[in-house]
């Protein structure tokens, strides 16, 4: 038998990366995470940076990670990258889509309540720009919503599966 167990609920998230016509265009950085109602961090699903710079010896690649400004105040400065399973590289303009089952690295075991999905992106000579999408957990049903960014981050989807 393939894939997670029918048991293990999970989520599903969809970032569109827009394709911004600028003369000097870089790939955002993007941070993904989930807060519980007092904005503590309950997980980080993922963090997009440039990690073709981590072997410099100034660390280039981490040291804009502070460019996430929400998600560095709340979680990211106590993080030593990089995190198997979490961080990669940036990605380019398009459709991509981050999975987390409940718990895994990325969606430690969450208590039934209300939670935010933030996905934060900034880009170099660029804008930065926070989409949240609140949602209720467990989920008893699939469910999905979505937001739409206006600069630096297209549609975000969330998509629950119980």
């Amino acid at each position: 038998m393939m894939g997670a167990p029918a048991f293990a609920a999970g989520l599903s998230v969809s970032v569109e990366v827009p394709r911004i016509d600028t003369a000097e265009y870089h790939r955002p950085y993007l941070a993904a995470w989930v807060e519980r109602p007092d904005q503590s961090v309950a997980g980080t699903l993922a963090v997009w940076y440039d990690v073709k710079n981590k072997g410099n010896a100034e660390g280039e690649g981490t040291k804009w990670l502070k460019d996430l400004r929400q998600w560095w105040r709340r979680v990211g400065r106590e993080l030593s990258m990089p995190i198997d399973g979490v961080s990669s590289a940036t990605r380019p303009a398009g459709q991509h889509t981050i999975q987390a089952t409940e718990g895994s690295v990325q969606l430690p075991k969450l208590a039934p309540g209300a939670y935010t999905l933030y996905v934060e992106a900034a880009r170099e000579v660029g804008g930065r720009e926070i989409v949240s999408l609140p949602f209720q957990w467990p989920p008893t049903q699939a469910a999905k919503s979505q937001a739409a960014g206006k600069s630096e981050l297209g549609t975000v989807a969330l998509e629950l599966k119980p």
